[in-house]
């Protein structure tokens, strides 16, 4: 129990950066009308998902307008929810570890490997 207490500790910490940069997208994605598509633009149903995510609505033939307030009011407290329960795990990760280097390790190492990754797929060739 104390391994897997430990793994939840370091995977937790080390994709907090990331969590964190697709929580703060997802939430201006959420409240920025500046999209270069259509409403619900295809009929299927993992489209109709799509929409839910990228149009905050969920597109029907039965429906003649649409208005998405409520639930990006609902996305942007679950964001906000989100953002403190990883800052308060992250706070508890520090707070019940005896050795902070394994929690700042895991921390920029998840900063650090993502910058990385996105800088090596900017390269004209692909290393993969």
């Amino acid at each position: 129990m104390k391994f897997i207490r430990r793994l939840h500790l370091y995977l937790g910490c080390f994709f907090t950066p990331l969590l964190l940069l697709y929580i703060g997208t997802g939430w201006y994605q959420t409240v920025s009308a500046n999209r270069n598509k259509g409403l619900g633009e295809a009929g299927g149903w993992r489209e109709k998902l799509t929409s839910i995510h990228v149009d905050q609505v969920f597109p029907t033939e039965s429906a003649e307008t649409y208005s998405p307030q409520m639930f990006q009011y609902l996305v942007i407290a679950m964001s906000i929810a989100l953002i403190l329960t990883i800052l308060l795990g992250v706070f508890l990760a520090f707070k019940t570890s005896r050795q902070k280097w394994p929690v700042w390790a895991a921390l920029i190492l998840g900063f650090i490997i993502p910058v990385i990754l996105l800088w090596l797929g900017q390269s004209s060739e692909s290393p993969f």
